[in-house]
């Protein structure tokens, strides 16, 4: 089975749940931006939770199905219209053979995940199939779609089954991150660290998904000291040290950036901190000028935050597989 792009969208790209065990070697997680949503996706077309989708950001794609297909949209509200007939998002639809999947203009969050039953079957590279396009690796020709491709899907014989996540189950799209401090916090002044998690931030332009910056903040007061030999002049500046997943940036204290799926793996700027995991999903539906608030929250605050993120989709899945079977 095969799917042609008509129109790419904006920046469309094969995702899975991301490249493990290579970020010592500088190569990024990459993966879905959104991982909530892209593990309800697939979910709801009977896949595995980490079969390669779709994921379109701003724009979604028109799509043309060679054979018939279940298909489910997650993520951001932006409405499927197949064959100019709207469907729901957040539940399996079923397509037919020669059918044209659209998308309605967005009206919230940013990312939307199309999932088909049986997975985009590109081939996996260094175990994933998501496309880190800076490095020209995985997904479809390690690139974002083009018009004119042809997606292969792998087989999938199993009959359409009406699947569904109620809204009560999605995630909220919260205007407050959560941040662990991290080990260069003494960089900074104690009213400077006060004042960061007092300001309200904006989204600016600059975000992608190798980072969002944040601005109209208050700019960083460092603590004075002599830079260390291999640090650069800047205040901000460190000996070059490891970037984690989430890591937040503020070269020169100004405007912080937080780093996300396709970030580099380290660098000579100090991190003032790291957005708990499960919060990183929530930067990945936020739009440019949207405002946040970071709140400071302990180790302790941050495993338990991902111990109900888990939960929550252990019920999700749950739900899903349940919905279909009731039918």
């Amino acid at each position: 089975m095969s799917i042609n792009v008509i129109h790419p969208g904006l920046a469309t790209s094969v995702q899975d749940l991301g490249r493990k065990g290579y970020f010592h070697l500088g190569i990024p997680v990459s993966g879905a931006m959104d991982r909530f949503a892209c593990r309800c996706a697939n979910w709801l077309v009977g896949n595995d939770e980490n079969a390669a989708v779709l994921e379109a950001v701003f724009m979604g794609p028109k799509l043309t199905f060679n054979q018939d297909a279940t298909v489910a949209v997650t993520g951001a509200d932006m409405t499927p219209i197949l064959d100019g007939e709207e469907q729901v998002n957040w539940a399996s639809f079923a397509v037919k053979a020669g059918q044209t999947l659209s998308f309605s203009h967005l009206t919230g969050g940013a990312r939307i995940y199309i999932a088909i039953a049986g997975g985009i079957d590109v081939p996996e590279v260094l175990g994933s199939r998501s496309t880190y396009t800076l490095g020209a690796l995985g997904g479809f020709e390690g690139r974002l779609l083009q018009a004119g491709d042809e997606l292969p899907v792998g087989s999938d014989e199993a009959p359409f089954e009406e699947r569904y996540l109620p809204d009560f189950l999605r995630r909220p799209r919260l205007n407050q991150l959560r941040v662990v401090p991290g080990l260069y916090w003494h960089r900074i002044t104690k009213a400077a660290g006060e004042q960061f998690f007092n300001d309200t931030w904006q989204v600016a332009p600059e975000a992608d998904r190798i980072g969002y910056r944040f601005k109209n903040g208050t700019p960083l007061e460092f603590v004075e000291r002599e830079q260390p030999f291999g640090a650069g002049s800047d205040p901000s500046n460190i000996v070059d040290g490891c970037y984690p997943y989430g890591s937040i940036q503020v070269p020169a204290g100004k405007e912080p950036i937080v780093l996300h799926r396709d970030a580099v793996s380290g660098g000579g700027y100090f991190m003032i901190g790291t957005v708990v995991s499960v919060d990183m999903d929530l930067i990945g539906q936020m739009q440019p000028n949207s405002q946040t608030q970071f709140v400071q929250v302990s180790l302790e605050d941050a495993l338990k935050a991902r111990k109900e993120y888990d939960a929550l989709l252990k019920y999700a899945k749950q739900h899903i597989e349940k919905s279909g079977a009731a039918r």
